[in-house]
């Protein structure tokens, strides 16, 4: 008879189930595009990966949910890195990508934030929530490992995990057009290198994160987003 513990062992690192989570994965994106999901995917796809760290014998902290060095030095690097994601959109990212698209990105869905401060307010407690937080552990703390997991943590591992996880993190926003996508895929690649330079730990990419999106909706609040004429 075979050793039960080593057959689960196999069983939590087979190709098997990364194959099975990336099928769920893929047809969470299916369900939203069919319309099927709504809101937000995000808590699907935390529901995902928190399952598959639970049958991996794994914890958030494993994949990086901790502070870099200490807190106020986390920050100070998370609030200044969401402040340059958030320039580099708007003056050079964004101009350069509409020109090539013909198209600014379509943020249609967050036109009722316009002067509405309840909008507003229930828009900044889902940024800090399902954006945030929840966008960061799944792309950059779930799916960033898992990638870079198929090639035992190599240093090209983790270099594609950057380049599909971040292909993810843009098709997830198909919503707002190919300008949206493309600019998503960057800031995502900004926060996928921010995690990996602090040393694979989330605190400072869901600062960040978190301050970016914070300022793209004060901007849109006071009629100040650039394109937004709803």
């Amino acid at each position: 008879m075979g050793d039960p513990v080593r057959g689960t062992e196999r069983w939590r690192q087979s190709a098997i189930l990364v194959g099975l989570e990336f099928a769920v994965f893929a047809g969470v994106y299916l369900a939203d595009w069919s319309h099927h999901i709504y809101i937000s995917k995000t808590p699907y796809l935390f529901a995902l990966a928190w399952l598959s760290l639970r049958v991996r014998g794994l914890r958030w902290r494993d994949v990086g949910f901790a502070r870099f060095l200490n807190w106020p030095t986390t920050i100070a690097l998370g609030v200044l890195a969401g402040v340059g994601i958030e320039a580099t959109e708007l003056f050079c990212t964004q101009p350069f990508l509409a020109s090539v698209f013909h198209e600014m990105p379509d943020l249609s869905a967050f036109a009722r934030v316009q002067g509405n401060f309840n909008w507003l307010a229930g828009s900044l407690a889902l940024t800090w929530t399902l954006f945030a937080f929840g966008e960061e552990l799944v792309f950059r703390g779930y799916l960033m490992n898992r990638v870079a997991g198929l090639f035992s943590n190599a240093r090209v591992g983790w270099a594609v995990a950057l380049v599909l996880g971040n292909l993810a993190f843009g098709i997830s926003h198909f919503q707002q057009g190919p300008t949206g996508i493309s600019e998503n895929v960057l800031d995502g690649a900004i926060l996928g290198t921010l995690y990996l330079a602090c040393g694979r730990r989330l605190a400072v990419p869901i600062i960040a994160h978190g301050i970016t999106d914070t300022l793209d909706f004060l901007l849109i609040f006071f009629h100040r987003y650039p394109g937004m004429h709803f």
